[in-house]
Parts: structure tokens; C-alpha cells; sequence
């Protein structure tokens, strides 16, 4: 039994709705909603130029045209049979003038550990989890349906987050096969949130939410041309978002552009974005005087990745940047061994609460345990390339009051926060902290995995979703032809101010170049 096969047994008939199938009840209206922002959008919508009716059938004839059919990217696991019949109620609503919010009628797509209430499951890319649907939005969703939001649909991420194994490629899920990078479909997209970073770079949606453990939003974003933002964690709830570890998991907005980004942090958070005391104004911000600590670049990096961040220096400089140099601690270079093995028990801890809340007709696997034996049952579908190793080590860890995870947990967080970034970012009282992303891709490789090749990972990115502060990266330009983008770190609660900075160096350098997507 193949795939399709399989989600056909199961009813998960909202995973296969082809596009065209919603979009040819509606005329086509000629828009091409390609690299459009949400403001542009708002301006069309409220000129009468365009309804949110026809931009959800221009998006959805786009998903058909390139992501199903042509190159394939992958992207989108579901579309929302709702979307249509969700437009024509914003734009009636419109029409009477009563307008929900910053988002009304504007068409998003959820990485698929989203919950929302629309007719379609919530998989984490498993076959274990095809049939679970939910009559309730996660708290984000209800908040960005609040404010008039389209869910337009779901989209293909690494399975379970990325945490099934070591040797897996990032992208590819059992049910969503490979995701392929929005620059080159033979390039790696990163992952997690590898649907909605290609996704929004090839317009097939005005913006997307990823989540992120770490790295999962800032590492496809830099891979595909955007920017990301890793909240401050705490600042979305969490709810209604299949766990890995409640400790540093959060869901964030990826876009095409800091001001979409900004938007949809904006309403998403349960409380106010921190601006610091750079004031609250996003384009009306200047970076003259502000103290950025600079991470040198890793001898591993691409020489043309490392010329890119050189540019982005002077360019910080120029626009009146304060540039300290500074080295990372040496307590970074064990953080990975202790955060690995935390991530271990607090995943079997949480996924075991969320799979046990789930309906049980929808899901029979309670457990991980279960997971793990539906896995080895369906090894042609679930496990044609990859196992299951990290799976397997975390069913055999114990509780979390277990002695070595209560052990290892002070030192995870000594490392990453009080000697890591506070001291970073105290010592030499700087605003933000700055470092070359990861980029340009690797080749997609499903006999080895990721490997890395992609020039690595800024411990200051890793440090701060270990130690909960917020996280930024924004596009330098083109590595080879492929996007490499600049991560800024900041204090907590202050997510404000990196978007602000963030934005004042996307103003300076309009260095994104978009994609060129079926050419």
C-alpha cells in the first residue's frame, strides 16, 4: 500500500484535495499575488481592485500550478476545503463594513502541528496522526482568525518536528514525502518548518507560521530567502501545537519581509512585542547609536556566506551601528551534548500527554511507545530512508523527575543563559547580538541525511531557544545563487527591538532576491 493508499483508507481526504478542485468554483480574476506584502494586499482588498475570494483561488491556482504539479515543491501538505466559503464571508463582512482586524481576508497557511478547527488534521507529518482533527483553534490561530485571517491550509514539515532521527532529511514527512528549497528544488529547504519557508518564498500565501525547538523557523527562513522570528518563548501559547519540549518550543511568523513578520507577531503574542528603549515605531527607527555584538565567523562557513556577513557589517556601520566583537563562550561548545539528552525525556514526557488527550478512534497510538511500533508496522511508508533512533532513546529515559535530567538541566541553562548570552549581551551592554546564518544549501541526500553542509549553525541561535530569548534572521542575499540570511539575537521580551533592527538593515540593504519559481 502506497501512501495515497493509505490516507484514502483512512478518510484523510482534506491531505489530497487538489487546489484546482476549490479554485475552479470561482472566476479567475487575473491577480498575481507573487511577492505581494500584507500591506499591499490590505490596499487591494480595501480599493475593491481584488476580493479575499479571488486572492485565495490566485494562491490556490499558484500551490497547483508549481508545488502539486511543475517543479513540485511540496510545500503544502492540505488545503483548507473552507478557504473559499472563509474568503466570501470576509469579503461580505467587508461590504458591511465590518473589518475583523490587520489580517481581514488575508490567506495564511499553519505548519501541520498547528491545530485549528478547519477540515483538516493536525499530522506532524505522520501517518500515525492522518486521521486527528480538532474542533478547536490553538490559542494563535484563534487570535490570527480574529483578526480576519484566511487559513488557507496546512503545510509539509520535517516529521515530528525533526525528532525521529539523526540521520533524517529535513523536509521530508511520511505523509508529505520531500519538501523541496523555493531557490533550487534539488537543494535541502532545512527544517522544521521547511513547507512554510518555501511556501511563502514562492508566494503561494501571503505569510506563514513555522515552530521552532531550535532552529526550526530560522533555519528554513535563512535557507529560503525570509525572514524569521522565534519568539521569546512564552510570548505565543503554546497550546494546541504537537510538543517536543514545552520548555523551548514556540510557534513564529515567517515572511517575505520584517513589516509581514512584525504584523503577525503582533497579533499573535499574549502580550504587547518589547521594544526596549528604542520606542515602539518600526520604520521610524534608526539604528545610530545602537551597540550590536558581532560573532566572528566559523572557519567552516562558505567564503561567499562570509563575504555576504562582511557586507552586512559595513552596511550596520554605515547606518550608524555600534560594532563590538565577541567571542562565545567555551561553556557553548558542551551545550549541545546536555540540551540533546534534556530534549530526550522532555519529549517522551510531552508527547506522551499530548497523544493520550487525542480521540482515540482518530488515534490509536497513546504513546510513544505506540508511535514506535506504528512505525515499525508501516517501515515501507514511515521509514523508507530513515528510523528511529532518537525515538527509541527517548522511550528509554525515564520520568522528569529522573536524577540525570534533574542534574543536567541547571547546567543546560547555566551554559545558555547566565554564561552564555546574558553574559554576552551584559558584558558589553550591547542591544542585540549578530552572526552569520547557515546557508547556502545542501544538496537533498536521503542516504546520508543532513550532513551539516550548509556551512553550520550560530551557537548564539542555538543559546537562545535553549535559554528562551528571542531570535531574528533576515536575508544578506545570494550565496551561489542560493539565500543566505544574518541572525539577531536579543534579551527577552524585547522581540520588538530585533524586529526594529532587523528592519532597519532590510531598509538599508535591500538585499532579498526573490526566487524564480518554475523557470
Amino acid at each position: 500500500m502506497d501512501r495515497r493508499q493509505f490516507l484514502g483508507a483512512l478518510g484523510a481526504t482534506a491531505t489530497l484535495t487538489p487546489p484546482l478542485a476549490l479554485a475552479s468554483t470561482m472566476p479567475s480574476a487575473g491577480f498575481d499575488p507573487t511577492e505581494q506584502s500584507i500591506a499591499t494586499l490590505n490596499a487591494a482588498l480595501a480599493s475593491g481592485s481584488i476580493t479575499s475570494e479571488a486572492l485565495v483561488g490566485a494562491y490556490l491556482t499558484r500551490i497547483d500550478r508549481f508545488d502539486r504539479q511543475g517543479p513540485e515543491h511540496r510545500s503544502v501538505l492540505a488545503v483548507n476545503p473552507a478557504a473559499l466559503d472563509d474568503a466570501r464571508k470576509r469579503d461580505a463582512e467587508r461590504r458591511a463594513g465590518k473589518l475583523r482586524g490587520l489580517l481581514h481576508g488575508i490567506p495564511i497557511l499553519l505548519k501541520d502541528n498547528i491545530e485549528s478547527m478547519d477540515p483538516m488534521p493536525t499530522t506532524a507529518g505522520s501517518l500515525a496522526l492522518a486521521r486527528s482533527t480538532h474542533a478547536q483553534d490553538a490559542p494563535l490561530v484563534r487570535r490570527l482568525r480574529g483578526a480576519g485571517a484566511l487559513i488557507l491550509g496546512k503545510t509539509n514539515l520535517s516529521e515530528w518536528a525533526n525528532f525521529r532521527s539523526t540521520r533524517s532529511t529535513s523536509g521530508w514527512s511520511g505523509i508529505g514525502g520531500q519538501t523541496r528549497n523555493a531557490y533550487d528544488r534539488e537543494r535541502n529547504p532545512s527544517g522544521s518548518s521547511s513547507g512554510s519557508a518555501v511556501a511563502v518564498a514562492a508566494s503561494f500565501c501571503a505569510a506563514a507560521i513555522g515552530s521552532e525547538t531550535d532552529g526550526s523557523i530560522l533555519a528554513p527562513s535563512s535557507l529560503n530567502g525570509l525572514v524569521g522570528l522565534k519568539p521569546t518563548v512564552g510570548y505565543v501559547s503554546g497550546q494546541g501545537i504537537v510538543p517536543l519540549s514545552p520548555r523551548q518550543d514556540t510557534a513564529g511568523p515567517m515572511g517575505r519581509s520584517v513589516a509581514d513578520v512584525a504584523v503577525l507577531a503582533h497579533l499573535m503574542g499574549e502580550r504587547p512585542l518589547g521594544f526596549g528603549r528604542h520606542g515602539d515605531a518600526l520604520e521610524g527607527f534608526s539604528l545610530r547609536g545602537v551597540r550590536i555584538g558581532v560573532m566572528e565567523v566559523p572557519a567552516t562557513a562558505h567564503p561567499d556566506a562570509a563575504a555576504l556577513f562582511a557586507r552586512a557589517r559595513k552596511e550596520f556601520e554605515s547606518a550608524g551601528a555600534v560594532l563590538i566583537e565577541l567571542t562565545p563562550p567555551k561553556g557553548f561548545e558542551e551545550m549541545g551534548a546536555l540540551e540533546s539528552t534534556a530534549l530526550l525525556y522532555e519529549f517522551k514526557a510531552a508527547i506522551n500527554a499530548y497523544l493520550g488527550g487525542l480521540d482515540r478512534a482518530q488515534v490509536p497510538s497513546r504513546t510513544l511507545a505506540d508511535l514506535i511500533r506504528f512505525n515499525q508496522s508501516q517501515a515501507a511508508l514511515e521509514m523508507p530512508w530513515f528510523g528511529q533512533e532518537l525515538f527509541e532513546q527517548a522511550e528509554a529515559c525515564g520520568p522528569l523527575t529522573d536524577a540525570r535530567y534533574q542534574e543536567l538541566l541547571p547546567k543546560l541553562q547555566l551554559t545558555a543563559d547566565t554564561e552564555g548570552l546574558a553574559a554576552l549581551l551584559d558584558g558589553p551592554k550591547v542591544d542585540a547580538l549578530l552572526a552569520l546564518g547557515n546557508g547556502p544549501a545542501e544538496r537533498i541526500d536521503p542516504v546520508w541525511g543532513d550532513r551539516g553542509g550548509d556551512g553550520g549553525w550560530p551557537s548564539i541561535a542555538s543559546a537562545a531557544a535553549v535559554a528562551g530569548y528571542p531570535s531574528l534572521t533576515v536575508p544578506m542575499g545570494l550565496a551561489q545563487q542560493l539565500p543566505v540570511g544574518l541572525m539577531l539575537v536579543g534579551r527577552r521580551s524585547q522581540d520588538g527591538l530585533l524586529l526594529q533592527i532587523g528592519r532597519a538593515y532590510e531598509r538599508a540593504s535591500m538585499a532579498r532576491v526573490p526566487p524564480r519559481i518554475g523557470t
